[in-house]
């Protein structure tokens, strides 16, 4: 039976990036090495880390003045890393989630945090609206897609004081103007890569300004300054990356993923909306198109748990909804293609048609 996956991440990769990268962890470029066992400072390995790196700057067309750094540890260890580099006396929060939330908490261990906006007091079934950016803010920090509840900052915000954003889960799926953000960061598990490396974009000359004294590990500087190599960085999940991204590039560059994520997201919310038995958990105009998320409508609760044996019997890998929201989650990244959103859709529609 063909699989469907949906998985919020580690998600779904292209195929053609599992089948190269695989090639690479048997025989590296015909060393007889496998990736896997090759030393980062091999000579063949600095041109992927190259390539990776002049793939990200053309895709999302950064501008000069900006590194690309890829280091471990995940969002997660970025949540403290930005405030310690970039927190001079004061930084905002846009509360949109879980992940955003634990951002601020990170960065009240470095100064003042102001929380700008929030719909924590509504599950965060939408985004904030009509808020005011204070403008004596060192950067406002934004969660731009929130994979657990579902709702998406499709655009760049305007706003009076740089931003910084976590991009985990849809970087590469839309055009960004760089220039608005002082620093960039993403778990590559999702659009980019297979977990194991983080992508950090940063501009450089925002760089050493922060009042305290970093571990060399955490300040930037060190990892833009060795060009990711101070230490051993991930070498298969770069390796990846680097494939993604020519992927990527192949099919369109963030232009065509930007299309592509709207027609997926459009199939599947077009069905939530019509079919009696589901609807979505947030507001219309907020809604993700990397994190499409809904639920039984409150009739058809009990049929929850048959509408996922019957999505799994089907193919359908990872739709379970997140803990905090429950019902279901179609996580639609880049690599997903129509067939699969189509193939949900179908399951959505017989099971209607049963019940």
């Amino acid at each position: 039976m063909k699989k469907y996956n949906f998985n919020a991440g580690p998600s779904m990769l292209p195929r053609e990036v599992i089948e190269n990268t695989a090639k690479q962890i048997l025989d590296f470029n015909g060393s007889g090495l496998s990736l896997m066992e090759i030393s980062h400072r091999a000579k063949d390995f600095q041109p992927v880390v190259d390539e990776a790196e002049a793939l990200i700057k053309d895709l999302l067309d950064i501008p000069s003045g900006y590194s690309v750094i890829f280091l471990g540890g995940g969002a997660s260890l970025q949540f403290m890393q930005i405030p310690a580099n970039f927190l001079i006396k004061k930084a905002g929060y846009l509360n949109t989630g879980t992940w955003a939330k634990k951002a601020m908490k990170e960065a009240k261990q470095y100064g003042e945090v102001v929380e700008v906006a929030s719909s924590a007091d509504d599950n965060y079934t939408h985004l904030p609206k009509n808020f005011e950016i204070p403008a004596d803010l060192d950067y406002l920090h934004i969660c731009s897609n929130n994979t657990i509840y579902g709702t998406e900052l499709r655009k760049d915000i305007d706003a009076p004081v740089p931003l910084i954003a976590d991009m985990s889960s849809d970087i590469m799926s839309r055009p960004v103007d760089v220039s608005k953000y002082k620093a960039i960061y993403a778990g590559a598990q999702k659009n980019m890569s297979m977990a194991g490396v983080t992508v950090i974009i940063v501009k450089d000359d925002e760089l050493g300004k922060a009042p305290r004294e970093l571990p060399t590990m955490i300040d930037y500087r060190t990892h833009v300054e060795k060009g990711s190599m101070f230490n051993t960085p991930p070498v298969v999940p770069i390796y990846t990356l680097m494939e993604t991204m020519r992927w990527v590039k192949a099919n369109g560059g963030v232009e065509a993923m930007d299309r592509l994520a709207k027609q997926r997201a459009e199939i599947v919310y077009n069905e939530i909306d019509r079919n009696k038995l589901f609807r979505g958990t947030v507001a219309e105009e907020d809604r993700s198109v990397m994190n499409l998320c809904f639920v039984m409508n409150d009739e058809y609760k009990d049929l929850e748990k048959p509408f996922f044996d019957f999505a799994t019997e089907r193919g359908m890998v990872g739709i379970k909804g997140h803990r905090s929201v429950g019902g279901f989650r179609a996580s639609c990244y880049n690599a997903q293609t129509i067939e699969g959103v189509n193939a949900l859709v179908q399951a959505m529609k017989d099971f209607e048609a049963q019940h």
